[in-house]
């Protein structure tokens, strides 16, 4: 199996009388179509707490019954419950005997606190007895605050868990989870949040999340872009995924070399990278500015391979004439709505009312600018509560949340 790796760019023309330039770079890189998946390694990680308890905790159990009837034989699956302390529901195992494990699942009942991170560890420890020759996935759903547990914690068991290879996807369940720690986790993890906002989509956010992993057939990847002495990076956040969510990525240096970690390549979804770059005033003429390749795991051959480079060129003209790409632009636009959302919540944090308000309109903007009518909706429904005197709701919060995250359906 093989990644393909393709660029796009802001504008590829330059003015050649300008000193320096900006660019944004778009890398989509992507698994090749395959007729076979590898074998998935998947780990549920499940609240039990409390305030799970009647409806919640049913459709929980059902939406994992449900992903159990869809394992394949050679697919592996654990699970884990948690509330104030962990426990091992199933123990890692091929999925051959799916009526026991539905069996286990059925005994998951609500009651007693909540402590996040010792779930977390526990699913970590299990989903590592099945990571050879799999896409090993987590999936973490919780209704609550992690008021047993050290959220520090868990965000260092996210990175222990990123060191190897595997992905941690959130679900929160209701409107009474932390957005804050399920976001960093996920982000943390390469992974995606999902909001179960009530019982009844329990299953929908489930196997959304589980056809996504079924679609993964190379791990472990990470970009590595080679500059050019006339460029340079931004010096703030200059390279984020903007599809299939947007996540701030950590850059790490080396050299020329700008490297960060994507985690896992779909075959029918492409990660698409957004690199904010500054170019030095050239003479006329084509020149190449970064060089592009990913390096990724096959699970299927136990082996690290790595895509050609590919060359990322401009022209710098004397008559300067634009040549803009609009996907490009669209993921601009996906990236501005995420970064104004997210400036708008700090506003109202710090009681800054009147700011959040003039920047949830300007993301409203944005999302209609994208053709996310959706996400212009749940912001103009902020803006409206807001200047109405009302504050936000837990609800509102969250939908504002993967509102800024994603294109919503």
């Amino acid at each position: 199996m093989k990644a393909n790796v393709q660029w796009s760019i802001s504008d590829r023309n330059l003015d050649t009388a300008h000193t320096n330039s900006q660019r944004h770079l778009a890398i989509s890189a992507q698994a090749a179509s395959i007729d076979d998946r590898p074998p998935l390694n998947l780990c549920l990680i499940l609240d039990q707490s409390g305030s799970m308890g009647g409806t919640p905790i049913k459709t929980v159990r059902a939406a994992a019954k449900k992903i159990v009837d869809n394992l394949s034989p050679q697919d592996r699956i654990s699970i884990v419950s948690f509330d104030h302390e962990a426990r091992l529901v199933v123990p890692n195992q091929l999925a051959t005997d799916p009526d026991s494990i539905k069996k286990a699942i059925e005994d998951i009942w609500a009651g007693g606190g909540t402590a996040i991170d010792a779930g977390l560890k526990l699913g970590i420890e299990e989903v590592a007895k099945g990571k050879t020759g799999t896409v090993s996935q987590i999936f973490l759903l919780t209704d609550g605050e992690n008021e047993h547990g050290s959220n520090e914690r868990c965000l260092k068991l996210a990175k222990v868990a990123v060191s190897y290879s595997f992905t941690v996807s959130t679900l929160g369940f209701g409107d009474h989870w932390n957005q804050d720690v399920l976001e960093q986790l996920a982000d943390a993890g390469n992974g995606s949040l999902a909001y179960i906002q009530n019982p009844d989509t329990a299953i929908q956010e489930f196997s959304r999340l589980f056809n996504r992993v079924q679609s993964v057939s190379l791990t472990n990847a990470y970009l590595v872009l080679t500059l050019t002495p006339q460029v340079r990076l931004a010096e703030l956040k200059p390279i984020a995924q903007v599809l299939p969510e947007t996540i701030v990525l950590d850059v790490r240096r080396e050299g020329e070399q700008a490297i960060v970690r994507l985690g896992d390549l779909m075959h029918d979804t492409p990660r698409v990278i957004l690199a904010n770059l500054y170019i030095a005033q050239l003479p006329a003429g084509t020149h190449p500015i970064v060089y592009a390749e990913v390096q990724y795991d096959d699970p299927t051959l136990h082996s690290s391979l790595s895509t050609d480079k590919a060359i990322v060129e401009v022209t710098a003209q004397a008559a300067y004439q634009s040549q803009s790409d609009p996907q490009v632009q669209q993921h601009i636009l996906a990236l501005a709505k995420y970064r104004q959302t997210q400036i708008a919540e700090t506003k109202l944090q710090a009681g800054d009312r009147t700011g959040a308000i003039t920047m949830l309109q300007t993301a409203t903007k944005t999302a209609i600018q994208l053709g996310d009518k959706n996400a212009a909706t749940v912001l103009q429904e902020n803006v409206t509560q807001l200047q109405t005197g009302q504050n936000l709701s837990e609800q509102a919060k969250k939908k504002t949340r993967i509102a800024s995250k994603t294109i919503l359906q």
